[in-house]
């Protein structure tokens, strides 16, 4: 069995090796709502590494926070992922966009998926969070799905 390791800086979080992981993360406090083209830095940003770094099988950037279902290859830390995505995207927005930093907050939120059934919600939750927010949306382009994790229809 995989060791599970654990750490705290203001949430906790939890690392295992092989995992797939839930992850969330949100705008600094005082921060202008995501721009069009700003999300669509955030996800490009996020699907450059899907099968370098990481396989990411689904992410959706919406106005003001980011998820993402993703699995680390061995030797790519979660921690070290989300600081190099949240720190290059946060340059690149203060540079072409005329944010201040923080961009991000510090910390962000994953959630050590547990199982099948776990998955199968945390994907959902992704592909759904667009309708959620933004009732009749329909082709969202900020949402990104890898084809081959697409849970059939019930």
């Amino acid at each position: 069995m995989p060791e599970i390791r654990r750490y705290r800086r203001h949430l906790p979080h939890w690392r295992m090796e092989g995992a797939t992981y839930f992850v969330s993360w949100h705008l600094h406090r005082g921060q202008a709502d995501l721009a069009p083209t700003e999300r669509g830095i955030v996800l490009d940003t996020v699907v450059q590494y899907n099968d370098l770094r990481y396989t990411l099988h689904a992410a959706v950037v919406m106005n003001d926070h980011a998820h993402m279902l993703l699995q680390p290859f061995a030797g790519f830390a979660l921690e070290k992922i989300m600081h190099s995505r949240k720190g290059w995207t946060s340059r690149r927005m203060v540079r072409e966009h005329g944010r201040t930093a923080p961009v991000w907050q510090s910390e962000y939120f994953d959630r050590i998926v547990r199982d099948e059934q776990e998955f199968l919600e945390k994907y959902r939750y992704i592909v759904e969070n667009p309708v959620r927010r933004w009732p009749g949306t329909v082709d969202y382009p900020w949402l990104w799905v890898r084809t081959d994790s697409v849970p059939p229809d019930d």
